[in-house]
């Protein structure tokens, strides 16, 4: 399975009689777009007031995701890999892995914690868009 990042625009109630537009991103694991799309809009159609957009679908590059209980925002984080070839030359691979965390600051602690026993160098931490992560059952 892929994870494609979603971005959706769509009516929601924020108060008494007061819809308003909201715009969105999901992360949502799927084999194709359509598919994707299908099950985000069945999972917020209790929140949904009028018409929904769903204006990019786009297959999301993540080298790992790790949620947290404890957790509310997701984070984006960029971490080169770091391996030693044969002949003892280095060689560094950037990757992106999102983690699930209340700060900044506790997500980079569940990340190191999570990438303690791998050569890796943590280079950046920054607030996601993504508002939920749906994986498939």
């Amino acid at each position: 399975m892929l994870f494609y990042e979603i971005k959706v625009h769509y009516d929601r109630q924020t108060g008494e009689d007061n819809p308003g537009k909201v715009k969105e991103t999901y992360l949502v694991e799927g084999l194709t777009c359509a598919d994707v799309e299908t099950r985000l809009i069945e999972s917020i159609k209790p929140f949904i007031f009028g018409d929904v957009e769903v204006p990019k679908c786009n297959k999301a590059q993540y080298f790992d995701i790790f949620p947290s209980e404890e957790g509310d925002r997701w984070y984006k984080a960029r971490v080169e890999m770091i391996t030693v070839e044969d002949n003892g030359k280095e060689s560094r691979k950037a990757v992106s892995i999102l983690v699930e965390a209340s700060d900044i600051e506790k997500a980079q602690k569940l990340l190191q914690k999570n990438l303690e026993a791998v050569d890796c160098e943590i280079v950046s931490i920054a607030r996601s868009p993504i508002i939920e992560v749906l994986r498939a059952v």
